[in-house]
C-alpha cells in the first residue's frame, strides 16, 4: 500500500526556515504502532495523521500527532501544515477546517494576506518550587516555576532576550525531570516576546517553532503586561513568527507555511 505525505515549514514564509512537519492524510487509521514509526522515520519534530469525520458535523478531520518519541496531545505547527495541504493540495473549498484532537477542536482559518489561524486552547498553568533538576539543567533560573497540566511543560522567565538566545540548558537532564518539556520565555527587543522550546520528553531537544507554547505564553504575558495581541518570535536557529491574540479560554495563532515536498510511502 502507498500513502501520500507531504512535507511544510510552518511559522515562516520561506524554505528552511520555520519549522518542518511531515503531513499524512490517510483514509482510515493505520495502528498506533505503525504511526510511531512513521514519525521516527521521519524524524521531524512533528509528523501529523488525520482522516476524514464524515459523520459529524462540527468537525471535518480527525488529527494526531507523533513526535520520534510519542504522541503529544496539542501540536501547532503540524496542525497549520495540515490545514496548509488541505487547502491547497486537497481541493478545500472552506475559508475554515475543523480538526477534532485530544485537545479538543481546533479550527483553522486562512486570512486574505496568506496567514493561517489556529483556534487553540488557553493552557493554565500553576506555580511550583523549581525542581532541583530543573535549577541543575539551566542555571539562574527562579526559586518558583510555572507548570502547565495540559501538556507537563515548565514555563521558565528570563530577564531578557539575550538570556533568552544564551540558554544552554543540558538536555540530559532536563529529560530526567520525566515531563514533555521546558519553555524559556522573555520580553522581545522588536517585538513582544521570545521563546525557545526544549522538549526532550518527547524526543526534541530543541524545536524550532512551537504553536502550542503559545496556547500559554499568550495568557502568560497578557497576565503581566496586559493587552490582547502579541508578535511573539521563537529564536531557535531556523527561526519563526507568530501573531497572536488572546480570545477568552482561547488563543489565536497565526503564522504562515512553506511548501517543500510531496511524495508516497510505500508500507
Amino acid at each position: 500500500m502507498s500513502y501520500p505525505i507531504y512535507q511544510v515549514d510552518a511559522f515562516t514564509s520561506e524554505l528552511f526556515g520555520g519549522n518542518p512537519a511531515a503531513v499524512m492524510p490517510l483514509e482510515s487509521w493505520l495502528t498506533d504502532e505503525t504511526l510511531q514509526a512513521l514519525a521516527l522515520e521521519n524524524n521531524l519534530s512533528e509528523t501529523a495523521f488525520f482522516v476524514a469525520e464524515k459523520d459529524d458535523p462540527e468537525v471535518d478531520f480527525h488529527i494526531r500527532w507523533f513526535t520520534p518519541g510519542a504522541e503529544v496531545p496539542l501540536c501547532g505547527h503540524a496542525t497549520l501544515a495540515s490545514a496548509w495541504i488541505i487547502f491547497n493540495k486537497l481541493g478545500w473549498t472552506k475559508d475554515t477546517v475543523h480538526f477534532r484532537s485530544k485537545s479538543g477542536i481546533l479550527g483553522v482559518r486562512q486570512t486574505d494576506d496568506g496567514w493561517l489561524t489556529l483556534d487553540f486552547p488557553r493552557l493554565d498553568w500553576q506555580e511550583q518550587p523549581t525542581p532541583e533538576l530543573l535549577k541543575q539543567a539551566l542555571p539562574n533560573v527562579k526559586d518558583t516555576v510555572l507548570f502547565v497540566p495540559n501538556d507537563t511543560n515548565y514555563l521558565v522567565s528570563l530577564d531578557s532576550e539575550q538570556a533568552v538566545i544564551d540558554a544552554k540548558p543540558d538536555i540530559r537532564l532536563l529529560k530526567q525531570l520525566g515531563n514533555q518539556g521546558v519553555i524559556v520565555t522573555a520580553p522581545g527587543g522588536d517585538c513582544d516576546f521570545v521563546s525557545r522550546y526544549f522538549a526532550p520528553g518527547v524526543g526534541i531537544d530543541e524545536d524550532p517553532v512551537t504553536g502550542s507554547i503559545h496556547s500559554v505564553l499568550v495568557p502568560y504575558w497578557a497576565e503581566r503586561v496586559g493587552g490582547t495581541t502579541f508578535q511573539a518570535r521563537q529564536l531557535s536557529a531556523r527561526g519563526g513568527e507568530l501573531r497572536c491574540e488572546l480570545k477568552g479560554d482561547r488563543v489565536d495563532i497565526a503564522g504562515r507555511a512553506a511548501f517543500y515536498m510531496e511524495g508516497q510511502v510505500y508500507l
